[in-house]
């Protein structure tokens, strides 16, 4: 077995308490962050009381968030999905818009792995796994994403090097980090991060003039996008799990 889904399954046939945060994460209810939030708006109950920060629970507790009880996942499950533009990366309904998790069906709960906001398409990993979440997505980590851009205007070399460089981008009082910018196209380039703030590449190009016209993520790591149709999904293959796995087995949660 892949040594992620063997990590999985450990963790699942653990009898030990753990964290309730943990807990909600582990089993795909959201990240831990997000966890922390619910139980601290009183919308977690465990075995019918109204849940604290802190508290540990166990495997045979029951557990309810917004009175819907959090099932015990017992199989990992990853995901790479071929995000069209027009659906929102939320766990939440959003009135008019269609949410990932409404377009793809999946008969488990799952959430995606990082975000692409609405106008942007492309790889998305979606997973009941928080702990590979939190891994993949802790800014700390370093881990690559790769993104194909098209701009309203031509590119020239101020721009290239003002993007790899980095970009301040005043709305967040934040400098982005020195990136990787290759030019494919007279208005189109590559980008590869190793952060993930709100609509960054947006925002980098915004400050330097430029407007995209389209955003394309086409890689998380080792896991590409490839040929996978828009609105497609697939299983990330176990050659693909194994070396994510070297790539995170070391990384902070």
């Amino acid at each position: 077995m892949n040594q992620l889904r063997e990590e999985f399954a450990a963790r699942r046939e653990s009898a030990e308490a753990v964290r309730l945060n943990k807990f909600l994460s582990e089993n795909g209810v959201c990240s831990r962050r997000e966890a922390d939030r619910l139980i601290a708006e009183g919308r977690v109950l465990v075995d019918g009381v109204p849940a604290v920060a802190g508290q540990k629970v166990t495997p045979s507790q029951k557990v309810t968030v917004d009175q819907k009880t959090v099932s015990l996942q017992t199989e990992m499950v990853l995901l790479a999905v071929n995000k069209p533009r027009g659906i929102v990366c939320s766990s939440k309904s959003q009135g008019k818009d269609t949410t990932i998790e409404e377009f793809l069906h999946y008969p488990k709960r799952i959430f995606s792995i990082g975000r692409l906001d609405k106008d942007s398409e492309g790889l998305l990993l979606m997973t009941n796994d928080g702990e590979i979440l939190n891994k993949i997505m802790r800014a700390g980590n370093y881990h690559e994403k790769e993104y194909l851009v098209k701009t309203d205007r031509p590119i020239d070399d101020h721009f290239l090097s003002a993007m790899a460089k980095g970009v301040y981008l005043e709305e967040l009082d934040q400098t982005t980090r020195p990136c990787r910018v290759t030019k494919v196209g007279k208005c189109s380039f590559r980008i590869i991060l190793t952060q993930g703030l709100n609509r960054q590449i947006r925002r980098m190009c915004a400050s330097l003039g430029y407007r995209v016209v389209s955003l394309r993520r086409e890689r998380i790591m080792n896991i590409r996008l490839g040929d996978l149709k828009t609105g497609e999904m697939r299983n990330v293959t176990d050659a693909e799990m194994k070396q994510l796995y070297q790539s995170i087995r070391n990384s902070r949660g």
